[in-house]
């Protein structure tokens, strides 16, 4: 599928690479005011809604139905239909549709039992969202390492544990659905007294050891935002298996009086007991059209995994073979079935700064917009948290965000784009190397 770049270095020009040491071995020899490759597609281009979704959303908008429960029954609701889609696929007992993922978040940290002034330990590499939504429930942030492979460090873990013994919420968080070692990170939650919970915004579809991401902690979320693998605009999910979560959350998203009999992915009726009197209603219902829309993208979600795994595949092999001694691509965690609807990659140590960033600026300019996960600008970089800020240095964390890029793979481009793909990274990391 990716056509190989031809390696054009010369004999002597590989001994000198050999004594440099071997760093541009594999990459294009770049003359003055050669060709270069052009990207001209937008690389977030998001997937279509199947025509399954848009007729039913034409529907919605026809007889007006958007509010989830203006309807009859549980079985005729757009959004129990698309909630017991997604638990079905997933394994879990429990389903409740949100307006957002951060609304999901939110409300699993406090139907967990997080009160205000609690801490909660999470990843020092997330998106912003994270660390919102541990404001937004009322709790105090503690971040932990991150690896070069953007997976919680377990050792970290134990060790922030143990400093902070009041701790007992821990929110880990699979970024770009790199999945950490869940079962020992359940060990060590269980060892302290915590309670595990998941952030799979990013990790529909991942499996680790045979079972869906979002089974090693007590609760779950995940997200139908444009760039996930389901798209609805803004969406997520609180999935889980306990009784007391799913009642809790049903009735903080908005269930009240007799609208908890709509529900299909709900647990028994005596699991409510008072809540709807002893809890706000937060109003964050998924609306009918949203639930419209996402539900026939579960019936494709397998096939276009598929395809996105791949593609990463010949581009990651591609890259290891020319890039392989400027970058590396992390590895997944043993046991892990990936979803790789994204590539990313460390540059190596040696580069400097400045060629970091013109590396960057060569692919910018050349229709490739890499991301760097430690720009100033970038809201995975945690020193741009200042509504939840950081109290103690996480050098391991900054200096993987420093070298850390990330590049989109979208579903609707075709092979030959992710040749150009190739072509521009190798072509701009030869030009600064070169230079």
């Amino acid at each position: 599928m990716l056509t190989k770049v031809a390696l054009v270095l010369g004999a002597a020009a590989v001994a000198d690479a050999i004594q440099a040491p071997a760093r541009t071995i594999g990459l294009p020899t770049m003359a003055p005011g050669a060709a270069r490759t052009r990207l001209h597609k937008d690389i977030k281009m998001p997937c279509p809604i199947p025509a399954e979704g848009q007729a039913a959303a034409a529907d919605l908008l026809n007889n007006g139905r958007l509010f989830r429960y203006n309807f009859k029954t549980a079985e005729e609701s757009p959004v129990s239909q698309c909630e017991k889609a997604v638990a079905d696929y997933t394994g879990h007992k429990y389903c409740v549709a949100l307006n957002s993922c951060g609304s999901a978040l939110m409300l699993m940290l406090k139907a967990t039992g997080v009160k205000p002034g609690d801490k909660v330990i999470s990843n020092a590499f997330t998106f912003g969202a994270v660390p919102s939504a541990i404001e937004h429930a009322g709790g105090k942030p503690v971040y932990v390492e991150s690896t070069d492979a953007y997976v919680m460090d377990v050792d970290d873990l134990r060790a922030k544990l143990k400093a902070n013994p009041d701790v007992k919420h821990v929110l880990v968080s699979h970024m770009r659905g790199k999945v950490a070692d869940m079962n020992l990170i359940a060990d060590i939650c269980k060892e302290h007294g915590a309670s595990l919970t998941e952030d799979c915004a990013h990790s529909l579809g991942v499996y680790l050891r045979g079972v869906h991401t979002g089974h090693a902690g007590r609760a779950c979320a995940i997200s139908s935002q444009s760039y996930k693998m389901i798209n609805s605009g803004e969406g997520g999910f609180l999935l889980t298996d306990d009784d007391e979560i799913a009642a809790a959350a049903a009735v903080m998203a908005g269930a009240y009086e007799n609208s908890l009999d709509k529900h299909i992915t709900a647990p028994p009726s005596k699991a409510f007991a008072d809540l709807p009197k002893q809890l706000p209603n937060y109003s964050l219902r998924m609306s009918a059209l949203s639930a419209a829309i996402v539900r026939p993208q579960m019936d494709t979600l397998d096939e276009r995994i598929a395809v996105y795994n791949a593609r990463y595949e010949a581009l990651k092999a591609r890259l290891e073979e020319t890039c392989g001694s400027a970058m590396t691509i992390p590895g997944i965690t043993e046991g892990v079935s990936p979803v790789h609807d994204s590539i990313q990659f460390n540059l190596a140590d040696w580069i400097s700064e400045d060629q970091r960033d013109a590396f960057i600026s060569e692919c910018h300019a050349h229709g490739l917009p890499v991301e760097l996960f430690g720009a100033k600008s970038n809201g995975r970089n945690f020193i741009n948290w200042g509504f939840a800020p950081a109290t103690e240095a996480l050098p391991a964390t900054s200096k993987m965000l420093a070298r850390a890029c990330d590049v989109r793979l979208p579903l609707q481009w075709e092979d030959a784009d992710f040749d150009e793909m190739a072509s521009v990274i190798e072509e701009s990391l030869a030009a600064v190397l070169s230079g």
